[in-house]
This record gives structure tokens, C-alpha cells and sequence, in this order.
């Protein structure tokens, strides 16, 4: 597609634009009395304005029923979570009792290695991403010298090539085969947070088994951004948090997936509750543990209700939308995105550096770039002009267009602002 970079062409683009509608149905944020440029839903996802709703009638139940609105309410809460089963499993492309809600991340993460990491004999070593999220980094050391090992030992770090920003599926592949035998557990994010590099899931996935490993994967930056198909890749497990792409309130619910082929194994440590138990006796309060079959007998403790309520509001709109869609505008409004960028590099002195694969397969709703001869007041600049970025030590800013309340005429007048911060300094 040949764009322009003019305002009347991007116009064009939203007049086109089959979710346009869907931007009026979020809350945002104003600096200087204006809508601002919202860059941010990798960290945070906007407020969707029925999500008030949503919650407004957990608090009506709690006030009008009490503890009868387990049973009793529009939503009875005792059964509230699954009503996610069948839209997030398409969301994730999985079966809906592959599927549950539970805590946050990081939390659900340490759970699903007491099932999924293993370590024995000489297979004791994790594989993961060089620069992966902190709280990644954190959970695998912590989780290694749970288990007595040393992380300098036991963690393999996949590594960038020099002078390069991304990491190559050769160089996973080969660092796979190579630990072998040694390998437990192989776990990635599936898009990385700093460069906004996508990983073959698949191929990474059925690389990991052959050689005797099980694999998981952080979804943080992947679930609502990109097409997952969990279930025929065979992945073993994954986690994400819903607050980024999937728009449901800060720090609010986690998602996760464990695979069919283990939801009747016996032989895997899990760390129960009462929620996670067989729910036709849960209130007869047995002495011994009967997990629910599926991924709901990985629950701990009863749900967070007022946390959900957000979450379920936000995956409604998922299912109305659907994935196909939102990932074709996507396709179109970062390379739309990435086009303005190279526009105004060659109208200012200083240079953009994408560090974001160009390749589509490898990319989804985020630019990562390098502003070579820039640093922070250029940032700050922005943030004044209603430019809602992220910045990231040294000098990167990380872009991440949502496809649901992102405008090609946003990609625009970023532009044009970014212009502007440049020549006034």
C-alpha cells in the first residue's frame, strides 16, 4: 500500500476502517482540554465506558443481596468465571476448559511451575529470553533456588547477535538443541516487551518437546494483540495479565491456559484450594483435594468478583469484534505508523531507529524506536502535547497503535507533534 502523509489521506484510512466505531466506546484521557494520542495500551488499555456497568452491578448485588448474590445475582458470582471460558478460548485459540481466570500474573506464573517445572537429574534448566520482563527474570531465579540450584547455572538466557535488537528463531532453535538434555522447561514471553518482537510460538513450542522439555509462555503482550492458537500448538501452559491490549483496570485478573492432555494428570504437583476443588461437594468441605477436571482445578481461593467485572466487560467486546478483525487493522495502522516515522526522520536532523521487526509475522501492535540524537525532554515534549508514550532507557520510546481506539489520523498528528518537538528544541 503506497500511504501519504497528509491529514485529508489519513482521514481516508479511518473513513475505511471497519472498528472506527469502536473508538467512541472508551474513556480518554485530556491534556490541555484535548483528547490525547494514546500510545500506551502495552502497559495500560484505556477504560471502556460500559465497563462502569459491568461493575456498578456487582456492587448493586453485594448492597441488595449480601452473600445471596453467589447464587442469586444477574451474575451469580459463584459460577461468574465461566462465563469466560468460551470467548477467551478464542481469543487464545483454545478449548473453553483450557481456560480460566485467577490472580495476577506473576502469581499465576509461580503456580503453573509447580506443576511445569520438574527439574531431576541432569534436566534441571530453564530457557528463556535475554532482557525478558523483570518479573520474569525475578520468578525463575526465585523458582530455581526454591528448588536448589544455582540461576547463573540453571537459567539459559537466549542472546541478540551483536549489533542486533532482536533474536533470531535459528539462534533459539540452535540454543535449544544444544542444552538438550538438560533442558526442563522452556519459557518465553511471547512478545517481547522492550523491542515488540513476536516468537514463533509454534515452531519454539514442538522444538522445546522434542527435546524432552515441557514449554510455557508469558502472554502479557501477546494475549489481544496477536493470533494464538494454543490448544494445535500443544503448548504446555501460559499466563498473561488482562490490564495491557484487553483493556480491564490496572493490575486487575490473569488468564491461563493449561493444555487437555494435562488436566487429568495425577502425577503433577499443584498447589490447591478450596475454588480449585470438585464443585458439585465444594461446600461439603472434604479433607482431601478433588480437583475440578480442566483448568479451573488450578484455582486457589473464591474469585475477586469486582476484579472480573472489568475483565468480563472488555472480553464481551473481544467476542463482538473478533480476533481476524482486529488484527488486520492493526497490520494497517503500525505500518501506517511506521510509514510517518520515516516520513518525518527525513524532515528533522536527528534519526529513528525501529527496532521492532519489519517483518509482519514478527511484529504486532507496537514500535519500539531508537531516537538517535534525542533523549528524555523530547519524551517530556510529547507527554506536554498530549502524546501519551512509554519511555525506556537509553533513548527508546515504545509505541503501541490499539486497533480498537487508535486512529490512522492519531498516527498523523503524532507525527507532526513529534516534528515539532524536534525542531523546538
Amino acid at each position: 500500500m503506497i500511504f501519504q502523509n497528509t491529514r485529508d489521506y489519513a482521514r481516508q484510512l479511518d473513513a475505511q476502517d471497519a472498528l472506527a466505531k469502536y473508538r467512541d466506546e472508551f474513556l480518554f484521557p485530556k491534556v490541555n482540554g484535548k483528547q490525547v494520542i494514546y500510545f500506551t495500551g502495552n502497559s495500560l488499555g484505556l477504560q471502556p465506558k460500559h465497563t462502569k456497568a459491568f461493575v456498578d452491578e456487582v456492587m448493586d448485588d453485594w448492597a441488595n443481596l449480601a452473600v445471596e448474590g453467589h447464587f442469586y445475582a444477574e451474575k451469580p458470582w459463584w459460577d461468574y468465571h465461566e462465563r469466560f471460558a468460551a470467548p477467551l478460548g478464542k481469543i487464545v485459540g483454545a478449548k473453553p476448559s483450557e481456560v480460566t481466570v485467577m490472580n495476577t500474573l506473576t502469581v499465576n506464573l509461580h503456580l503453573l511451575m509447580v506443576s511445569f517445572y520438574k527439574p531431576g537429574g541432569k534436566r534441571y534448566k530453564i530457557l528463556c529470553e535475554a532482557k525478558a520482563f523483570p518479573s520474569d527474570q525475578y520468578m525463575l531465579q526465585s523458582q530455581v533456588r526454591f528448588h536448589g540450584y544455582d540461576p547463573k547455572d540453571a537459567i539459559v538466557e537466549l542472546e541478540r547477535r551483536e549489533g542486533e535488537h532482536n533474536i533470531r528463531l535459528e539462534d533459539i532453535l540452535a540454543k535449544i538443541d544444544e542444552v538438550g538434555d538438560e533442558l526442563a522447561l522452556v519459557l518465553i514471553g511471547g512478545v517481547n516487551y522492550y523491542t515488540g518482537q513476536v516468537f514463533d510460538i509454534k515452531t519454539i513450542t514442538a522444538a522445546g518437546h522434542k527435546a524432552g522439555a515441557l514449554v510455557g509462555w508469558d502472554l502479557a503482550h501477546a494475549a489481544g494483540n496477536i493470533k494464538l492458537e494454543l490448544h494445535d500448538w500443544n503448548v504446555d501452559f501460559a499466563a498473561w495479565c488482562s490490564y495491557k491490549y484487553m483493556n480491564s483496570g490496572p493490575g486487575n485478573a490473569s488468564g491461563c491456559f493449561i493444555h487437555e492432555k494435562h488436566h487429568a494428570d495425577k502425577t503433577l504437583n499443584r498447589f490447591a484450594g478450596w475454588w480449585g476443588h470438585n464443585k458439585a461437594r465444594r461446600f461439603k468441605m472434604e479433607p482431601d483435594f478433588d480437583p475440578v477436571e480442566g483448568a479451573d482445578g488450578w484455582q486457589v481461593s473464591n474469585l475477586p468478583i469486582l476484579s472480573l467485572a472489568p475483565y468480563l466487560a472488555s472480553v464481551e467486546m473481544f467476542a463482538e469484534v473478533g480476533m481476524d478483525a482486529l488484527i488486520e487493522k492493526r497490520d494497517r495502522i503500525t505500518s501506517y505508523l511506521e510509514f510517518i516515522l520515516q516520513e518525518i526522520d527525513k524532515e528533522v536532523n536527528s534519526s529513528f531507529e525501529i527496532i521492532t521487526p519489519s517483518d509482519p509475522f514478527q511484529r504486532a501492535s507496537q514500535l519500539s524506536v531508537f531516537l538517535h540524537g534525542e533523549g528524555r525532554p523530547l519524551f517530556d515534549y510529547l507527554m506536554k502535547n498530549g502524546v501519551i508514550t512509554d519511555w525506556r532507557e537509553p533513548n527508546v520510546i515504545r509505541l503501541a497503535p490499539v486497533p480498537l481506539y487508535c486512529s490512522f489520523e492519531d498516527m498523523y498528528d503524532f507525527g507532526q507533534i513529534l516534528k515539532q518537538g524536534i525542531v523546538s528544541q
